[in-house]
């Protein structure tokens, strides 16, 4: 039993290493993807003034679930050119590592639902929750998710997290010395989930070697 447990993690092990130039190509659609809807929810979420907490939750959750539903798309269709399942081993030990990070952003931002339609004046109901801790824990919370499936993807996924994790934390920080960040929710929203992702998109698009594309 023991045997067999071991050599399931090697042989893992070894596909996520073989094909660690295949998936760095398949994370290009899907950053660009991420990228391009972050910055364009971003810049309507401004638009229309989706500041309270409640509108702001969901309006994200909502771009949060197309984003997650194209990049499965994407994937699927990737996973169909090989001949490959799309829900195999590699995949599953890529979504488990991510899996604690995601939970705790779900946990954390149905407690300031719940706070927002219960006690409108606690301290996780009011507009700078909304504009300054929400963005900066699902910002911090998504690197972390990076950090962890980077072990077992490109290198690049790990230092994309740290980036993340870095900007949360920095908006979080910048907020508590007061400097002013207070109606940047979108904007915080739109540099990291929209720009960022954008950036590393064509990093692996223009850094790929010839011979890899699928």
């Amino acid at each position: 039993m023991q045997s067999d447990w071991a050599a399931e993690n090697l042989q893992v092990i070894r596909t996520l290493m073989e094909r660690s130039a295949i998936y760095r190509r398949a994370l290009a659609p899907m950053t660009l993807l991420a990228g391009g809807l972050g910055t364009a929810a971003a810049l309507l979420g401004q638009w229309l003034r989706l500041e309270a907490p409640r509108p702001f939750i969901l309006y994200w959750l909502a771009v949060a679930g197309v984003a997650i539903a194209g990049a499965a798309a994407l994937v699927r269709r990737q996973a169909l050119r090989v001949s490959e399942p799309f829900w195999s081993p590699p995949a599953r030990r890529v979504a488990r590592a991510a899996l604690p990070a995601a939970a705790a952003g779900a946990l954390f931002t149905l407690g300031v639902l719940f706070t927002a339609g219960h006690d409108p004046g606690g301290a996780l109901a009011d507009e700078a929750t909304a504009r300054v801790v929400l963005p900066a824990v699902w910002i911090m919370l998504y690197g972390l998710g990076l950090n962890a499936a980077g072990f077992f993807m490109p290198r690049g996924i790990q230092l994309l997290g740290w980036i993340f994790i870095a900007g949360g934390g920095g908006a979080w920080l910048a907020a508590g010395l007061g400097l002013g960040l207070a109606p940047a929710g979108h904007w915080l929203m739109g540099l990291h989930f929209g720009l960022l992702h954008l950036a590393y998109g064509c990093y692996l698009l223009f850094t790929e070697k010839p011979g890899h594309a699928l």
